[in-house]
């Protein structure tokens, strides 16, 4: 029976598995639109107010459910806005379908109204970008977009939708749901591995990468337990070992445990698995040597493009975390010559989130200690990017997978529409957004999508007055010359209020636990404005000592 290109599609998102979508409406897919809409049972569309909002939101949504997030936009500046997304899903490493509406197919390559060439546009963002030229072959391309988001390193897939590509009538089979391929683990470099742990004295694991789950995070714990193996999370990725196990490290991060730094030049044995080993892992590739590290390296990753591509490894792995977690958990060596070693790293971890300054007005360290131990286990936590996210690093203990969300690109404006698409996902789990005051006003009209959909976030803004990250390095660099890093805000609790949301201003640190009670018993979205002090520009240092310095 012939159908429109555009139900075809939505056809196949359905058999795909989507539950979900984002998007900012368009007219150059209203024949998707329509076909949503005979479909709305099966598919909730969210509608954003802004496609940087709606691509973050799905990119999250794919962080928690390790399938493709789905989002559609409009072309030109709506594709132009979405492209945020779609470069913290290739940095985050996080399967993503983007799709565009586009001009039709005989005004290509005329300039037409809004015209933009994605190929060109998109090439170094995302793992393919393709144009339908066909409606026939619309079950081919979705099936080959959703294996490709999957497999391998998970990435971003974009597809331009010709507009009367959607409108066409086309007689078509739809194709099956497309699997998701991912290498295996070889078990003669498993027992390779063994025998590497077995000659370690200093041996350390660093976790990262994406496409993990609960059950392969506990086969990670079970193996680190079964080797006594210190484990340290890379950048952003803190859910996926128990922030309060003896064996847990810190994280490789901004702002990381000076002990841990040290601990990487010591070690004699770095097991890196699903990261890439980016530069906020290694410390602008200092903790390592490139391109061939003193350290004995053991890296495992599902792509083979990224084995050897900075480092060199003593043994190189090509295989899913899933695959390679499941096979790990079955080895067992003596590493009772160990103990200290991995005690001493829990150690250095947990004296360091012990320490910390006391300052005036509201005390990030309090404040995210505070919640460390009143959220429950399963309360997810995200951010965007700024100075006001090392507080979050050093001080909360994420203790399961799916908790934690933040960008490796560091994108700002990303903790928000995170927020909101978890708590989509998890209507049952508590969410807590922790944003800037710089950062929130990139994506701060997403408000008005979490009051519409009744998204009961607790959003805690961090206002400091200023771009805090830029300031800290224009400290660092010329002390007491400020330019262009200070900001004028608006009255954040008011107009959460404005938008329909619950709004508190939190002047104290006294004031912050009652006032986050009130939020959470609000039923709804729900903004804190912390007023901090500007002086304490990171966890580590303030403004007056980097001008002393």
């Amino acid at each position: 029976m012939k159908r429109p290109g555009g139900r075809v599609l939505v056809d196949a998102l359905a058999l795909n598995g989507t539950d979900t979508i984002f998007c900012v409406p368009g007219e150059s897919y209203l024949a998707v639109l329509d076909a949503l809409y005979d479909r709305r049972d099966d598919i909730r569309v969210i509608t954003c107010r802004q496609e940087g909002g709606a691509t973050f939101m799905a990119e999250a949504y794919g962080k928690l459910t390790g399938r493709p997030g789905v989002a559609f936009v409009t072309r030109g500046p709506g594709a132009t806005n979405a492209s945020i997304g779609v470069h913290t899903a290739f940095q985050d490493s996080t399967p993503l379908l983007l799709f565009i509406g586009q001009v039709d197919r005989d005004a290509l390559g005329r300039e037409a109204f809004q015209e933009v060439d994605f190929r060109a546009m998109f090439a170094p963002l995302a793992k393919a970008v393709i144009e339908i030229e066909r409606g026939s072959r619309i079950p081919e391309i979705l099936s080959r977009a959703f294996a490709l988001a999957m497999s391998g390193r998970p990435g971003p897939v974009v597809i331009s939708l010709p507009e009367d590509v959607l409108s066409e009538e086309i007689d078509i089979a739809d194709a099956p749901a497309a699997p998701a391929a991912q290498a295996g683990a070889d078990a003669a470099q498993m027992a390779l591995l063994a025998d590497h742990l077995r000659g370690a004295q200093r041996p350390i694991v660093i976790a990262g990468g994406s496409r993990w789950d609960a059950a392969s995070c506990a086969q990670l714990q079970l193996f680190a337990e079964r080797n006594v193996l210190p484990v340290a999370c890379a950048y952003r990725r803190q859910d996926l070992f128990d922030n309060r196990h003896p064996l847990y490290a810190g994280d490789a991060s901004l702002g990381i445990v000076p002990d841990l730094v040290q601990r990487f030049h010591d070690a004699d044995l770095i097991l890196a698995i699903g990261t890439r080993l980016g530069d906020i892992t290694t410390g602008g590739y200092s903790y390592f040597d490139v391109p061939r590290p003193q350290q004995r390296l053991v890296h495992v990753h599902p792509d083979a493009g990224e084995l050897g591509r900075v480092y060199q490894p003593d043994l190189a792995i090509n295989a899913g975390v899933r695959a390679f977690a499941a096979a790990a958990a079955t080895i067992a060596v003596d590493g009772s010559h160990r103990h200290e070693w991995a005690a001493a790293a829990n150690r250095a971890y947990v004296a360091d989130r012990a320490a910390g300054r006391t300052v005036e007005r509201v005390d990030l360290r309090a404040v995210v200690l505070d919640l460390s131990e009143r959220l429950p286990t399963d309360a997810i936590v995200t951010v965007g990017a700024g100075n006001f996210t090392t507080w979050v690093h050093r001080y909360f203990q994420f203790k399961q997978f799916g908790t934690a969300l933040g960008p490796t690109s560091g994108a700002m404006g990303y903790g928000v529409p995170a927020g909101i698409a978890a708590k989509l996902r998890h209507p049952e789990r508590t969410v807590v957004t922790f944003a800037g005051d710089g950062d929130f006003l990139m994506t701060g009209q997403e408000l008005a999508t979490a009051v519409r959909y009744g998204v009961a976030l607790v959003i805690l803004i961090v206002n400091n007055g200023m771009y805090a990250t830029i300031r800290m390095h224009q400290e660092r660099n010329y002390p007491g010359r400020v330019s262009s890093t200070d900001l004028t805000n608006p009255d954040f609790a008011a107009l959460a209020r404005a938008y329909g949301a619950h709004g508190e201003r939190v002047a104290t640190t006294a004031e912050f636990a009652p006032a986050f009670e009130r939020a959470v018993a609000s039923g709804g979205p729900a903004v804190l404005e912390l007023d901090v002090d500007p002086d304490a520009i990171t966890s580590r240092t303030s403004i007056t000592a980097l001008r002393a310095r």
